[in-house]
């Protein structure tokens, strides 16, 4: 009887061990896919971070309330960079030190895409940004582990440019945030003017805490400028629109797609009403025509984000949610491999997101062209598709 009771307690004690070492302790065919995120939550872009760190969240658990991706759950490890560059380094680096860690998604805005992708390139981790600029994915031979959802700053000015021919303005002045967001959409409106029969007649330059923009507008006034094009995210772009109907301006007012957002207009009430903005679809997906392939995903994600935050949905967010949901369907096949995760992203093809069909190549780590923008108009306090 007693070497009986010895032998159970050993079955025992190798049973326990075995659900240590193959259940509890996650065999490799279970183990969690794990992804980082690193948003602006808090801070003055958190009107970007925010969106975006909901729709990531979002889509994780709706894939895991699936049973995850080939068995394996879903773990997200997001953190809040503040919009300070120096906090998204240091949460790149601690994400980039954990070997379990597969992409990261983000951040929200460009200087910290810019010093993000110093570290995760080292380290060989794929990053798919969530901010504007071109530089953040060109050239592709230094943006190797490097992919971008948001539309470029260069489409964007190409959208604007097209906009102004059609309609025959000739002559614009410019008033640009003193941002990296600023200067890069600045770069790019003064070099694609020439080709487009533009010319710059005046520059003024604001910051993004500035509260009064009304001596930069001031100048402007006796300019001969048929619109007004301004380039900036948050509060301060709303702030040039009151000022400028303070001052009585008649001609257009022009905004980036860093104004492309609900909170825009609520920043600007009355003054938003007649601004011109290149914007995604998801904007105006009601207005768009059944056989846009894009109307479907728009309302998806769309009525999903309602029901779930209790909150209007945002472009922004719809940057983390292509992708989230990008990522998610190279992980089917790449499993938990980096290089084949990179590849993957890479080889992506009339991928229909949010924010525009994409089609990576080796060449081209955003893949989106300009039709990705529509041309909006504020009208009654909602997004009215013009162009």
């Amino acid at each position: 009887m007693k070497s009986k009771a010895v032998l159970v307690g050993v079955a025992l004690a190798l049973a326990s061990l075995a659900l240590i070492f193959f259940g509890c302790g996650g065999s490799s065919k279970t183990a969690p896919y794990v992804v980082g995120g690193i948003f602006s939550i808090t801070g003055p872009a958190s009107y970007l971070g925010e969106p975006e760190r909901n729709s990531m969240q979002m889509v994780a658990d709706e894939i895991n309330a699936k049973g995850g991706i080939n068995g394996h759950p879903l773990k997200v490890a997001i953190y809040d960079d503040e919009g300070d560059v120096t906090k998204a380094r240091l949460h790149a680096t601690k994400l980039t030190q954990d070997k379990d860690v597969l992409a990261i998604i983000g951040p929200s805005i460009t200087p910290a895409s810019m010093t993000v992708l110093e570290v995760t390139q080292k380290a060989k981790l794929p990053l798919i940004s969530c901010a504007a600029a071109a530089g953040i994915t060109s050239p592709v031979k230094d943006r190797f582990w490097t992919f971008k959802t948001a539309q470029t700053d260069q489409m964007a000015v190409a959208r604007i440019y097209q906009y102004c021919q059609k309609h025959g303005i000739t002559k614009v002045a410019l008033i640009t945030v003193s941002s990296a967001f600023g200067v890069a959409g600045k770069d790019q409106l003064l070099a694609q003017a020439p080709n487009n029969g533009i010319q710059v007649v005046g520059q003024e330059v604001f910051g993004d805490k500035d509260t009064d923009m009304t001596p930069q507008l001031t100048k402007m006034r006796s300019l001969p400028a048929q619109a007004i094009i301004c380039w900036g995210v948050g509060p301060a772009p709303a702030l040039v629109a009151k000022n400028m109907k303070q001052l009585g301006f008649t001609i257009p007012l022009i905004q980036s797609h860093g104004a492309a957002s609900k909170k825009f207009i609520e920043l600007a009430g009355d003054a938003a009403e007649g601004i011109i903005m290149p914007a995604g679809k998801l904007v105006v997906w009601q207005q768009l025509p059944d056989t846009d392939p894009q109307k479907a995903v728009c309302k998806e994600y769309s009525e999903r984000y309602k029901a779930k935050f209790k909150a209007p949905e945002s472009s922004f967010g719809g940057y983390a949610y292509d992708a989230f949901r990008m990522l998610n369907q190279v992980l089917v096949t790449a499993g938990s491999d980096r290089e084949k995760i990179r590849s993957g992203l890479e080889g992506l093809k009339n991928f229909v997101g949010v924010s525009g069909i994409f089609n990576m190549s080796p060449e081209d780590h955003n893949g989106l062209t300009p039709a990705a923008f529509v041309m909006v108009k504020i009208h009654n306090g909602e997004f009215q598709l013009i162009d």
